[in-house]
Order: C-alpha cells, then structure tokens, then sequence
C-alpha cells in the first residue's frame, strides 16, 4: 500500500524555483533490522510507481531474490509522478487550481534531491543497495555521486551518465506528438491523451527492437494488407498507457531524463563518476538501442570500484524488466564478490 510523506517546508529546485508543498508517495517491504544496514532502495523508470513488487516481479518478491524476509526494500514514486507524488496534475496552492503546464521544470537531482527527504524522515543513514534501470539508474548514479558515503554498494541497469543526443531526440519527437494534440494545451486532467497515445507508440520502437519485432509481431499469412499485428500492438500499447497515465507528467517527465548529465557544474563527466564509492554493478543489454551497451561500458571504464555485466536479451532495453533470473545470477554473483579496487569484469549472458 503507497504511503504519503508530506514536507511541510518549501522545496527549492535546481532551476531556483519552488514547490511550495511537496508529497512524496513510497512503499515499503520488509523491516528495518537491529544493524539498519539491509536497505534495499529502487529508483523506478519513467511511468513506473512505487510498488516494486507490481512491475518488477521476478527479482522483488515475497520468493525472490530480493524479498521482505531479507531486505527493507523502499521505492518511492518519483516527482512529477502520477502515483502519489506532486505532479502537474497537483493542485497549486497560489491559485487553488491544477499546475498542467505551470509545474516547473526539474531535473534528475531534484528527483534524488527528494529521495534524500525521504530517507531522512525514514531514518534510513546507510543504503545497502542502491539500484534503478533506465530514469532509475540515472537516478541512482546520482543519488552515488551527491552521497558516496550513504550508498554502500550500486546496481546500475541499462542507463548512461548523461542523456545521450540519440535519447534526446527520441523525448522530443514524443513531445512533439503531444503537442500537436491541441487538447494538450486546454488545462484539463484528459488533455493531450492522442498525442500520449502517439508518443508511446514512439516510445516502443525504442524499448524494443527489430528483431523483437521481427519475430513477436510477425504475420502468420501472406495475404496481409492491412490489420498488421505490429499496427494493433502499437494502438493497445498506446491506449493501455492513456489509461494509467497523464500528458503532463510525461512531458516533463521525459524533460527530466534529457536533464540527467552527471557533469553539469563538476568539472565533467568523468570527474563526476569519479566521486563514487559504492561497489558499483553496472548491467548492460547488448540489443538495447536506446541505451547501447556502450554507455554501461562508459560508466564501468570510470567509476572507480566496478563490475560490468553484458546481458544477452532478445527483448532490447524493455529487457532490464523481463529478463529477471539473469539479473539474478548476476547480481548474486556480484554481492557474493569480495573486492578490493577495482573488480573484475563480470560477462554474464541470458
């Protein structure tokens, strides 16, 4: 069940603006041990929640590797979010009306910027284990670099250091479908869903791939010329996200992923990833075209105590969600590790 946290303090974003109330929507698993050193933290992706046991079954559960007998497994549902977090959709206390397009721009370090809130009133001072895949490893590597001496250990899964131009451009092209809805811009909670429905079906091209294509949405007869399997499979994924989602927190939800540069005022990437001190995993999937594997490889050539793992998946970057007993055996396989320096590559396939 999602709690709600409400900070009762104004909360200053990067950009110098404020949110003048702030709620925070979390879910906890397990309890807190003697020690308070089996906390068990997850960053989720861009229109994920914070009921980890929901969307990442396989690797969190009562039987899985990650499981509540265990570990003291917190998520919280991150700003901007719909499920239980303030959002564009949040009413805004100076005019008593819902922001939409007034809610402020932010940015990956004001995401972590509330998980540090949340914790605090948690009492949470040591992270065991800090991971996320996607927005989430963005999250998480930042979260690394603000607190080196908080996260103990660092699972990164088919993420980058900074949002590459390849990204961004995929996030834009997805605003630009909501834009060119014009209910978008009519200060209504449906507003902008044709355009959200549009830019999923962007969105899945990049999740997946061509040859997950090639072979799920393939047609079984030759004689098609219409009704295309590939056609109804973009429609439903577009629609089954209208129905849980809104434009608004897309929009600058996908604004805060083009933000995510780990260098901006530390003199650099590199120097940034640097800062780190968690045993760091980092877990890429070779058909990923969203993230290529060559990003994970960046991340592993220079965060200092470091293990990479190369995934195998036929399902592209949606892998990091499915392919859940590989990133088992290598997450078991790396916690299992004990390092001193730098750690050995791992390679690891599905």
């Amino acid at each position: 069940m999602t709690e709600i946290y409400k900070y009762d303090k104004p909360f200053k974003l990067e950009s110098g603006r404020q949110l003048q109330e702030l709620e925070i929507g979390f879910n906890t698993y397990g309890t807190l041990n003697k020690n308070r050193d089996n906390v068990v933290w997850v960053c989720h992706a861009l229109t994920a929640n914070s009921d980890v046991f929901d969307w990442w079954k396989g690797l969190f559960g009562e039987n899985n590797y990650f499981n509540p007998n265990d570990h003291f497994i917190v998520c919280a549902n991150i700003l901007g979010s719909p499920y239980g977090s303030t959002n564009p959709l949040s009413n805004n206390p100076v005019t008593g009306q819902p922001y939409y397009l007034n809610f402020p721009q932010f940015t990956v370090r004001d995401i972590v910027k509330v998980h540090q809130l949340l914790a605090e009133y948690l009492q949470i001072n040591t992270i065991e284990i800090l991971l996320g895949g996607s927005l989430g490893g963005q999250q998480a590597v930042e979260w690394a670099i603000i607190e080196p001496e908080r996260i103990k250990n660092l699972i990164l899964i088919a993420t980058n250091a900074k949002h590459s131009p390849w990204g961004i451009a995929f996030n834009e092209s997805q605003r630009l479908a909501i834009s060119a809805d014009r209910t978008f811009y009519a200060g209504t909670p449906n507003g902008g869903q044709k355009g959200l429905k549009a830019a999923r079906s962007i969105a899945l091209l990049s999740y997946r791939n061509y040859k997950t294509y090639s072979i799920t949405q393939q047609e079984e007869k030759d004689h098609q010329v219409d009704d295309y399997k590939a056609s109804s499979y973009q429609n439903y994924q577009g629609e089954k996200l209208v129905n849980r989602f809104n434009a608004y927190s897309y929009w600058y939800l996908s604004k805060t992923m083009d933000s995510h540069n780990v260098g901006r005022h530390r003199h650099g990437v590199e120097k940034a990833l640097s800062l780190i001190r968690a045993r760091t995993l980092v877990i890429g999937i070779k058909s990923d075209v969203l993230f290529p594997i060559e990003e994970q490889q960046y991340l592993f050539r220079h965060i200092p105590k470091s293990a990479l793992a190369e995934l195998d998946s036929f399902y592209g970057h949606d892998g990091f969600l499915i392919e859940t007993e590989a990133l088992t055996n290598i997450i078991t396989s790396f916690l299992k590790t004990d390092v001193k320096g730098k750690i050995i590559e791992l390679q690891r396939t599905a």
